[in-house]
């Protein structure tokens, strides 16, 4: 086996002992799923669960279609960039409709061809589509984002810190298996929230013997305590 392989397999065992299978993503439907990929751009998964509490059990690609834009904006103003979203909501929307809204048709399709109109739509970029596209319809296709990155920036590992290069980096040394990617993702968003956050909390982390700066970061406080020790004795 690859050393990289190998590498990546003990961070996805250790983060799988940790968290156990995080059941991803929130969403009791592939469009509730599309729904919750726009919304959650630059906001907290708190604010789109409330977005969605607001259409009180009527979000559907019909009902989003049959708003008019303002009013769609009122609904998911909790998530924030409420009237770009309703614009974003309502374009990926209609981009469903040719399929009819049918999520085994679009999975009948190559997943190349589907991401390609993903992107083509205002307002979808590349982690919104990649996690349509593993989490709505199941195509193996690794979602990157500021926690991935975060990952590959601190543990270290051999990847440029650019979305393609760390999407190819996952890509190519994980089997493509959408179920694989789909609780590695997860697991990697779990320990970012508990740990790995912009000032990171490096104490029981289960990456800690793997991770150089959160080595180095308990080395230094390890000293740092010695040395306060031996002023007080």
């Amino acid at each position: 086996m690859d050393n990289v392989q190998s590498i990546l397999l003990d961070i996805y065992d250790r983060l799988f002992d940790r968290y156990g299978d995080p059941h991803w993503w929130p969403g009791e439907s592939p469009y509730e799923v599309i729904t919750g990929a726009i919304l959650t751009q630059n906001t907290a998964w708190g604010n789109v669960e409330k977005a969605i509490k607001n259409f009180g059990g009527r979000l559907s690609p019909e009902y989003i279609m049959s708003l008019e834009p303002a009013a769609l904006a009122e609904i998911i103003r909790p998530a924030g960039f409420f009237n770009q979203k309703a614009g974003y909501l309502q374009t990926v929307t209609h981009w469903f409709t040719q399929y009819g809204y049918c999520a085994e048709t679009v999975q009948a399709l190559p997943m190349e061809h589907v991401r390609r109109e993903l992107l083509s739509l205002k307002g979808v970029g590349k982690e919104t589509a990649d996690s349509i596209l593993l989490y709505a319809f199941g195509f193996p296709s690794f979602v990157v984002d500021a926690y991935t990155m975060r990952l590959i920036d601190r543990l270290p590992l051999p990847a440029a810190l650019d979305y393609d290069s760390v999407k190819v980096f996952f890509e190519n040394y994980l089997a493509c298996d959408a179920g694989l990617y789909n609780c590695y993702h997860a697991l990697i968003v779990l320990n970012g929230n508990s740990h790995c956050r912009k000032k990171p909390s490096c104490s029981n982390c289960p990456l800690i013997s793997i991770c150089v700066q959160g080595s180095e970061k308990l080395s230094l406080t390890k000293e740092t305590q010695m040395i306060q020790r031996n002023n007080i004795l």
